[in-house]
């Protein structure tokens, strides 16, 4: 069909009983954002009125909406805010949800989850000519600031019957 072209409504309907169908599928795989769901959209169609139709007809079934998707971000567990920051952001969320999404995360899950995480891998860090650098880099990558890092280290690898020397670091200090 060439650009000038119009569709007959009948057309038009197989169009988009059939970008539907596609939404249907590529949302049963796991949940996408809006941003990717349209982007995903316009890559069976060049019709933007088309796929806008069909991603309003989906949220409006509640099949999609990007509250859910950044509720389930943000209660992921093993990783820090900042990773939950960085994720939504490359898949389209709006920065006051991104926003809201934080500020709905607790701190002391957080610090919880970092302590956690760190108790499990300690014998292999222990085993490394600096196991609190190595450490660090773990959890950093994880996306956890550098005051629930720095409080993990400390209660980790006291437990663990090792000296922890003071580290010139502010508890409040943002590393990211």
């Amino acid at each position: 069909m060439t650009t000038g072209e119009e569709k007959t409504p009948e057309e038009r309907q197989k169009a988009r009983d059939d970008l539907l169908a596609y939404a249907f599928r590529a949302l049963s795989g796991r949940a996408l954002t809006e941003a990717e769901l349209r982007t995903r959209l316009l890559r069976r169609t060049d019709d933007e009125a088309l796929a806008g139709e069909v991603l309003a007809r989906v949220q409006e079934l509640g099949y999609q909406n990007d509250e859910g998707v950044a509720r389930a971000e943000g209660s992921r567990r093993g990783v820090g805010g900042f990773r939950v920051r960085q994720t939504l952001k490359r898949r389209g969320v709006t920065q006051g949800l991104i926003e809201e999404t934080l500020a709905a995360r607790d701190p002391d899950e957080e610090q919880a989850d970092a302590t956690a995480l760190l108790e499990r891998r300690w014998s292999s860090f222990a085993r490394k000519r600096d196991p609190r650098a190595s450490a660090y880099a773990f959890l950093a990558r994880r996306g956890f600031p550098g005051a629930v890092i720095w409080a993990a280290i400390r209660e980790v690898s006291a437990a663990a019957g090792e000296a922890v020397p003071e580290d010139n670091f502010d508890d409040d200090e943002q590393v990211e």
